[in-house]
């Protein structure tokens, strides 16, 4: 039998409604709204396609492809599906019970199913850091309504009951960094500072992910779950995720962040996320329809 204790599981989860629709149409509208929507399936599927194959088990999600459940309920944009697709995202991983997990998305929810079973697991030894332009700290209550940006609000034990009434644990919001953070609206900042979360703007590690360790060091974790969001990758290099976000990390400085944390502590979690492969997706637009590439054939 397989030793749970060395299981390092990649999760496949191409989620794509926690995206607020209203977003998807004001940053992404060369494409059809249809299409723009999807586009984290798209990034998932390259994703999976350009990284080495893993050492281990993987799993995917089930992502319906359809509108059910993408209805406005209690402030959160489809929030039936994103429920019922969050249940089924812990159920597998813990048929796994991996004591790692790499995380393939999707938008940044897919972070909160894999880190709340490794918070499960490594309790206060736990800490993230959340690599992203944005704090995504909203609530039903403040402005956006797409649930990608209430991920670190379930992850801290803030935000929709019937989230968090499936989460298996959470994290102490002191145990929480947000790093590249320098893009988000005024009716979160009282989330940020409220709940204690730390901050690392893109300028404060330019030179050195010294300040970042220090953090770390003060937590006393010895464990750590990585969060990285493409777009805090400098959009004047190079536009990685929904919208362009200019003065984040530059790639390089988001790779010795990563690689400085990996030799600082043990990273038992990591996800990619919000990665919209626009070049990719434009190929698939000129392509529909053609002959014999459809999926069907005729007698």
């Amino acid at each position: 039998m397989t030793d749970h204790e060395e299981v390092s599981l990649r999760l496949v989860w191409p989620q794509w409604q926690g995206a607020g629709s209203s977003a998807v149409r004001q940053l992404a509208p060369e494409f059809p709204f249809d299409v723009a929507r999807r586009g984290y399936t798209v990034g998932t599927a390259v994703l999976e396609a350009v990284l080495p194959p893993h050492d281990g088990p993987t799993a995917t999600v089930p992502v319906t492809m359809t509108d059910e459940g993408t209805e406005l309920r209690d402030g959160v944009e489809a929030k039936d599906i994103v429920v019922a697709q969050l249940a089924r995202a812990l159920e597998i991983i813990r048929a796994h019970d991996p004591a790692r997990i790499a995380t393939l998305g999707g938008e940044c929810a897919v972070s909160v199913a894999p880190f709340a079973e490794l918070a499960r697991r490594y309790g206060d030894d736990l800490a993230v850091v959340w690599i992203d332009s944005h704090p995504d700290v909203d609530t039903p209550d403040t402005g956006y309504e797409g649930y990608h940006a209430m991920a670190v609000s379930a992850l801290v034990g803030q935000g929709d009951p019937d989230v968090l009434k499936l989460l298996p644990a959470t994290v102490s919001p002191d145990r929480v960094a947000l790093v590249g953070l320098h893009s988000w609206q005024p009716d979160v900042t009282a989330n940020i500072t409220g709940w204690g979360l730390k901050t690392f703007a893109p300028d404060e590690l330019r030179e050195s992910s010294q300040p970042l360790l220090d953090w770390l060091a003060s937590t006393g974790c010895s464990r750590l779950a990585v969060h990285f969001d493409v777009d805090t990758v400098d959009s004047n290099e190079i536009v990685l995720g929904l919208g362009p976000e200019p003065d984040g990390l530059t790639s390089s400085e988001v790779r010795r962040v990563v690689a400085d944390l990996d030799g600082a502590g043990d990273v038992v979690g990591l996800t990619i996320a919000e990665f919209i492969p626009r070049q990719v997706m434009h190929l698939q637009q000129i392509l529909k329809g053609f002959p014999l590439i459809s999926g069907t054939t005729e007698d």
